[in-house]
């Protein structure tokens, strides 16, 4: 018995020996393979920083390769617009050293950007009035930017000299909120005027922009008033607009006015008014700082009854800004006018200051709330004096005229009187500021 309690207890021993040595082994693989799970997940996630340092990289390489190819593409395309450049250059200098050497009147630039549509239609109107005097009035088109449409359609036209406005800096506006385009088109119109006065040495330019048609005597227009410019030194520029001029506002094709509110829109400056412009030129809103007093020095500007460009440009940077209101109804003259044998001298600042003061003091004076009203049933020439500018503005709208007032004064006017045709008769209405009859010396 004794015997088999010593056995049972030796082999209970060996069980807990064979036990402890069994968890021991367990205990020793699982230490192992945690291990080596320990040093595999270490060597897993050195493999995956190694491999994103290598994608990072590989990615920055790559960056610097498409860099390098749009440089190198960009510098491809100057070398290519240069080289076309230089061709058309020669072409013309051929051109003009092949012609009856006549002394041109004045450069027609078009003002283009990343239109084609437009652009090919301002163009092809003044194809169909500029060939038969082309030598008098040569056609540029100077593109801002590198939009392709625009520069294809552009030196698809064979009598046409391109230039192009590459600016690669960036734009700073004055304040927040403003719109980038105004600041590129005041610094792509200072280039391009600097380019045709001072590099090409060009008298006289004439700036239309990619959106405007032109009339049939448009290039006689201008002809006719580029010595009134030259020689009347009170006189800024020659323009073929009138903000007024909406059908039913105008009536005679022949009528050319002084106005102290510069029209734009189809205009001519001479280099020796450029040159004054130039070092000044604004930043943004180049054609509103035109119209500033200090700017244009008491001079004014000359422009038709009848519009001799039509603006289409429903579409662009001023986002159709008054173009359902005001631009679509213009009239745009579609009679031949003999300029050559018309006596401007009318046009002279103290010719014309008599003649338009005795034009506003025989109109028949309205007073009252019903001045208006009396208006529409009058048949002869009328004027309406207005306080102020809000009470110009509620006149004008009544009327349906242009409100807008730029430093004190309204468009279209001279010495403060606005002129317009009465629903297309030769029935004048003139609207009066309280100073017009002294500063008209009435």
């Amino acid at each position: 018995m004794a015997r088999t309690i010593v056995d049972l207890r030796f082999l209970f021993l060996l069980v807990v020996a064979i036990f402890i040595f069994i968890q021991m082994r367990l205990f020793a693989t699982q230490s192992h393979y945690a291990e080596r799970a320990a040093a595999a997940e270490k060597s897993e996630n050195q493999c995956v920083s190694e491999s994103q340092e290598l994608i990072s990289k590989i990615s920055k390489q790559q960056e610097r390769i498409v860099a390098l190819e749009e440089k190198r593409l960009r510098h491809d395309e100057e070398r290519a617009q240069l080289k076309m450049l230089i061709q058309d250059l020669q072409k013309k200098l051929e051109l003009t050293s092949s012609s009856r050497g006549e002394v041109p009147v004045a450069a027609v630039v078009v003002m283009a950007c990343n239109r084609p549509d437009y652009l090919e239609r301002t163009i092809e109107s003044i194809l169909k009035y500029q060939n038969s005097v082309a030598s008098k009035f040569p056609l540029f088109i100077s593109q801002d930017g590198t939009n392709a449409d625009v520069r294809n359609k552009a030196m698809s036209y064979s009598d046409v000299t391109y230039m192009q406005h590459i600016d690669l800096e960036p734009v700073q506006t004055e304040r927040p909120g403003e719109i980038i385009a105004y600041y590129k088109i005041a610094r792509h119109y200072k280039w391009a005027m600097d380019e045709l006065f001072n590099k090409r040495n060009i008298s006289r330019v004439i700036i239309l922009e990619d959106d405007m048609e032109i009339a049939p005597d448009f290039f006689e227009y201008f002809e006719a008033t580029a010595t009134l410019l030259d020689t009347d030194k009170t006189i800024m520029a020659v323009s073929s607009w009138n903000d007024n001029g909406q059908q039913q506002f105008v009536n005679d094709p022949e009528a050319l006015y002084r106005s102290d509110f510069f029209p734009g829109l189809g205009w001519m400056l001479t280099k020796s008014t450029w040159e004054e412009l130039s070092p000044k030129w604004p930043k943004a809103y180049w054609d509103d700082w035109v119209r500033l007093k200090e700017v244009h020095k008491d001079r004014q500007f000359i422009h038709p009854e009848v519009c001799r460009t039509y603006n289409f440009g429903e579409h662009g940077s001023s986002m159709g800004q008054f173009f359902q209101q005001y631009l679509q109804t213009i009239k745009l003259n579609d009679v031949q006018v003999n300029w050559k044998s018309a006596d401007l001298s009318y046009l002279k600042e103290e010719n014309f200051k008599n003649k338009f003061a005795k034009e506003v003091s025989e109109a028949k004076p309205l007073q009252g709330p019903d001045a208006i009203l009396k208006a529409h049933n009058m048949d002869v020439d009328v004027r309406i004096q207005y306080n102020d500018q809000r009470d110009f503005e509620r006149i004008a709208r009544q009327f349906g005229i242009f409100e807008e007032w730029k430093d004190g004064i309204p468009r279209t006017a001279y010495k403060g009187v606005v002129v317009f045709r009465y629903n297309k008769t030769r029935r004048r209405i003139f609207l009066v500021s309280p100073d017009s009859l002294k500063q008209l010396g009435l």
